[in-house]
């Protein structure tokens, strides 16, 4: 039977009251697809239900008009819906193996085998029962994110005359960018935005995976689907409903089913000569005993026996369920694999090649040094308020950072007048009488311990913050585990200077840094390692570093920073921007491409087997069908495995 490995998914919200926050709630939801709930399971069953019906009455020497109607319902309601698949692929001049099936039970009913032919109905349609379902189950591990967005969301508008604002509940999906929310305490958030008001905290493991819900305030960041702590929250809207973080797992997903890998496109090319051959060995198996002497009957007999058990059934369902299932466990925990190609080769790469910034730093500068210069009077704290201060109005992260620290310390900021931004070289306001400007300068720019600002009042130097882009706290475990699944180093490819790249180099425990690099000399540095015969996965944050994703064999974007990009350009987004899910979806393609050579040879074997009983001895029909089925059935489970939790966990910690 061929294998219609799909995973249509289609949006679904649920109108249930929203839960009280628990520690867990934003788990996703454990979707499980009734088998009732498929037609291909209620076609199987009627079936079923009509031939278990004629059996009994077939052997007990009854009328037969009274089982014959019952094993035409079974012929019916198992076999119509492969017989008009395979007749509309044999319009297109495809030869479907479905089809093959059907005219082997045919042909077994016209030489007065019905009850074997009812027998291979009712097996074939169960087989795509199973299958229907078990594709079903791959959806549903991924689409029960979907039910965690709420159907309505409170927009705010100001009243028409100004004077205050109006509430008003509104489906969803019709949130625009730019609209306000309020989300009380307990409610799930509408839409992915940034928080303009009130504070709280919002369980959002499902995003980004933390287990305590995340404290939230004005300027963070909130994501559709997560559930609201005790506060009341002013959400301004950021991303239209339908680009939600959740909405795109599920899209990619979606898209990732629609796709087929090499080894599955092989497949299907070599089905459709095998398929004209089995139809061709069919008839010599049938005319060559029938030119000897043998029986109608029997001849016939065992032609439709040998198209079953040579059908390539098990052999095309051997690729796609273990690489679905793969993509959709990555999806569960963060990480979108945008097709069965991009997982297919995450498991073939040899070489890892890694950006810096974002990427194994976390992008966010922290001030790690306040250093007065002697003779300015100043402190460390005076020196920190001074420069807070005159950062206040910017909106560079450099500054947010400074303002940062010294709010921590509970430092108190001048206001300040005159600001303003100088472009390449800081910023430049009055404070408390004096012209204050913090930037970079000569000797002050860069060291290995970070960037550094150079503070100057009235144009006289009084001191240096040192900046620093703060290491993944998962960096090193990444890298160890790269080097694991890989056998080489990987390689860090930055445009930062080279005592920067240095240092995390060796606060990661790599070898191989090229520092000083524009985007394209990321690119020519990819290439170089291609051209040495390597297998290159480039590891980036999809801004400065999408020609390098492009370039190399497979690429993996950070996404948090420049997700829109990444999302265009690499293979696979890490949403949580968790590193060590990396390596662990390299394991996983590797298993998947294990089961799917594991696949392979089972459904050879069983072929193999089968073909030879029949040709070399004498294959009853029901142990041939059975055989059949049962390695197709198989294969498809064997690959399924990857759906469950225990896949996942052995890939994050062989």
């Amino acid at each position: 039977m061929v294998a219609r490995v799909s995973a249509t998914l289609t949006p679904h919200e649920s109108p249930t009251p929203t839960p009280a926050p628990t520690a867990h709630s934003a788990s996703p939801p454990r979707r499980r697809t009734r088998v009732l709930a498929l037609p291909e399971a209620r076609w199987a069953l009627a079936s079923t239900v009509a031939f278990l019906l004629a059996f009994p009455l077939d052997l007990s020497g009854a009328s037969a008009w009274l089982y014959g109607p019952l094993y035409v319902i079974a012929y019916a309601a198992g076999g119509w819906e492969p017989a008009l698949e395979g007749l509309r692929a044999l319009r297109g001049k495809t030869l479907d193996v479905d089809l093959l099936m059907i005219v082997a039970a045919l042909g077994a009913a016209a030489i007065g085998q019905v009850l074997d032919g009812a027998l291979l109905i009712v097996i074939f349609a169960t087989s795509g029962a199973l299958e229907a379902l078990a594709t079903a189950r791959t959806a549903d591990s991924v689409r029960g994110l979907l039910d965690l967005a709420p159907a309505t969301a409170t927009r705010l508008s100001p009243d028409g005359d100004g004077s205050g604002e109006t509430e008003e509940t509104v489906p969803t999906d019709r949130l625009a960018v730019g609209d306000v929310l309020l989300v009380r305490p307990g409610e799930r958030i509408g839409a992915d935005g940034r928080v303009l008001e009130g504070e709280s905290d919002a369980d959002q493991a499902t995003i980004t995976g933390e287990p305590l819900p995340v404290p939230k305030a004005p300027g963070d960041e909130v994501f559709a689907g997560t559930l609201n702590g005790t506060g009341a929250l002013r959400v301004r809207v950021e991303r239209d409903p339908a680009d939600s973080v959740i909405a795109r797992i599920v899209t990619l997903v979606e898209e990732a089913s629609r796709t087929k890998a090499p080894t599955q496109l092989f497949i299907e090319k070599v089905e459709q000569r095998y398929a004209v051959g089995v139809v061709a060995a069919t008839l010599a198996v049938f005319a060559v005993p029938l030119a000897f002497g043998a029986d109608l009957t029997g001849a016939l007999l065992r032609a439709m026996t040998f198209m079953i058990v040579a059908s390539p059934c098990a052999v095309v369902l051997a690729t796609m369920p273990p690489l679905l299932s793969a993509i959709a466990n990555a999806g569960r925990h963060g990480v979108l694999v945008k097709s069965a190609v991009a997982m297919e080769r995450l498991g073939e790469i040899d070489t890892a090649a890694l950006d810096k910034t974002g990427t194994l730093t976390e992008g966010t500068p922290e001030v790690t040094a306040v250093r007065p210069l002697p003779g300015s009077g100043l402190d460390e704290d005076a020196l920190l308020a001074l420069a807070a201060a005159a950062e206040h109005p910017s909106e560079h992260p450099l500054g947010r950072a400074v303002v940062t620290v010294a709010r921590t310390r509970g430092l108190r900021l001048a206001p300040v007048k005159d600001f303003a931004a100088l472009p390449g070289h800081g910023v430049r306001a009055t404070v408390d009488g004096h012209t204050v400007a913090v930037g970079r300068a000569g000797e002050y720019a860069q060291d290995g311990h970070g960037t550094q600002v150079l503070v100057t009042r009235d144009e006289t130097p009084v001191g240096t913050l040192t900046l620093t882009d703060r290491l993944r706290t998962d960096a090193a475990a990444a890298v160890s585990a790269l080097v694991t699944a890989t056998g080489t180093s990987p390689v860090l490819l930055t445009g930062d200077n080279r005592a920067a790249a240095e240092r995390v180099a060796a606060d990661t425990g790599l070898t191989d840094v090229r520092a000083d690099l524009l985007p394209e000399g990321k690119v020519d540095a990819v290439r170089e390692l291609q051209g040495a015969g390597r297998k290159v996965l480039f590891v980036g944050d999809g801004v400065n570093d999408a020609p390098a994703l492009a370039a190399a064999y497979s690429g993996v974007a950070m996404g948090r920073a420049g997700a829109d990009l990444a999302l265009e350009t690499a293979d696979a987004v890490v949403v949580r921007d968790e590193l060590t899910t990396i390596p662990a979806v390299v394991r996983l393609s590797r298993t998947a491409r294990r089961l799917v050579a594991q696949n392979l040879v089972i459904a050879g074997v069983c072929i193999a087997v089968l073909v030879v009983w029949d040709l070399a001895g004498h294959l009853p029909l029901p142990l041939g069908v059975a055989g059949h089925e049962g390695s197709t059935v198989l294969v498809g489970l064997n690959g399924l495995r990857l759906l469950r939790e225990g896949a996942w966990r052995r890939a994050v910690a062989p």
